[in-house]
């Protein structure tokens, strides 16, 4: 199994992030949009993972007792030398907090922490191979100034399994771990 935990997106928010990447799509072949419903914040990519670290983590992140973490998006930016196009998020103590609690719970089952500083983004799109810049700066271009997305509140986390394929990846929900205060 190849795993990730996440933040899902309030509906409103994907709905605002549609408008958006329907406005900026063009025909180019260069760029490859991934769909609404798996679009995301994650907290931590596991990556392949057996059946003895599955069960480890089932039980792990069921003993974290978070609050509810309210989120808000950031501009639309781009990661120049991964070729994303992303909406960012802002890095609050509440979210900096659960991201910290669900690695710690997830080294206790192997997992190793990423190196890189925590950048929480929602990926809307993807340059192929090729002259990424050009694609990529020509999107941010037609993005609208100051941009804004409404806030909201997550109140769960999931454990998600990812599938491979040619056109992309899909996501499967695997486990739902709810925050303290959600209703």
């Amino acid at each position: 199994m190849r795993l990730f935990i996440a933040i899902p997106l309030a509906d409103s928010v994907v709905a605002e992030l549609s408008r958006l990447t329907g406005r900026l799509r063009s025909n180019s072949a260069a760029l490859r949009w991934p769909a609404p419903e798996s679009w995301h914040i994650t907290l931590q990519f596991l990556g392949n993972t057996n059946e003895e670290q599955y069960g480890c983590l089932i039980g792990r992140l069921a003993e974290l007792h978070c609050p509810a973490v309210p989120i808000q998006l950031g501009e639309p930016s781009i990661f120049d030398r991964a070729g994303i196009f992303y909406a960012g998020v802002e890095l609050t103590p509440q979210l900096v907090a659960l991201e910290r609690r669900v690695v710690a719970a997830t080294a206790l089952c192997g997992f190793e922490p990423e190196s890189r500083p925590y950048r929480p983004h929602i990926t809307l799109a993807r340059a192929k191979a090729g002259n990424r810049a050009r694609e990529l700066c020509g999107l941010m271009a037609s993005v609208p100034a100051r941009i804004r997305f409404s806030r909201f509140t997550a109140l769960e986390f999931l454990l998600y399994e990812s599938h491979l394929s040619p056109s992309g990846s899909t996501y499967e929900v695997r486990c739902r771990f709810p925050l303290v205060g959600a209703k």
